[in-house]
């Protein structure tokens, strides 16, 4: 009996094709019957997606990543590492989810955008553009991340909050309420901003609070 096998960039291993949707499966990876792999997308290594999760385009879960619930991870994303997709959210684009990052509930992470080691997304968070969120952060609520800021270290952005431009948020501080924190910005510390405005920097009004 011939062994099927597949490379999926490192020489051939066994695998077969998902028969909902006919991506390739790396026989040591486990997607449920109910998940879609599109016919070029991919899933090996030890990944599991289960659910309805959906995988298409040229989509790859890889390591030992979980994406589940009703997920979507297409175009060209990547989600590997011990990473974690659930809940109804989407990474797309070019996008990577690694590490042991988790991305849930409606969160979107896409275009270019890099969400890892411990970070969360969560709620109806956005991450795009060039935008990093790593180490502890956490971006939750409706608040968005983009252009080439970064957050992280144990960094909070949430509410409707925005940061972007080249700005960056780390340390402990939080970002909040409507928020908006661009250009070269840094917050760090113990700050706290909020939509109280009563302060200016880069043309944007913000205050800031508790800090030290």
């Amino acid at each position: 009996m011939n062994m099927t096998t597949f490379d999926f960039g490192n020489g051939p291993v066994p695998a077969h094709k998902h028969l909902n949707g006919g991506g390739w499966v790396a026989d040591t990876a486990k997607v449920a019957q109910t998940a879609y792999v599109g016919p070029d997308a991919k899933v090996y290594g030890d990944a599991q997606v289960f659910g309805n999760a959906e995988v298409s385009g040229d989509a790859r879960v890889y390591g030992k990543a979980q994406v589940y619930s009703d997920t979507r991870v297409f175009a060209n994303a990547c989600v590997s590492g011990d990473a974690r997709v659930y809940g109804k959210a989407q990474v797309y684009g070019i996008a990577w989810v690694y590490g042991k990052a988790q991305v849930s509930g409606n969160a979107q992470v896409f275009d270019n955008a890099r969400v890892c080691s411990d970070a969360r997304v969560y709620g109806n968070a956005w991450v795009s553009g060039n935008a990093w969120v790593f180490e502890n952060a956490q971006v939750s609520g409706d608040a968005w991340v983009f252009d080439d800021a970064r957050v992280y270290g144990d960094a909070q952005v949430y509410d409707n909050a925005e940061v972007f431009g080249n700005a960056w948020v780390y340390h402990n501080a939080v970002v909040y309420g409507k928020a908006q924190v661009y250009g070269d910005t840094r917050v760090y510390g113990k700050a706290r901003v909020s939509n109280d405005a009563e302060e200016e920097m880069n043309g944007k009004r913000y205050k800031l609070v508790e800090v030290e």
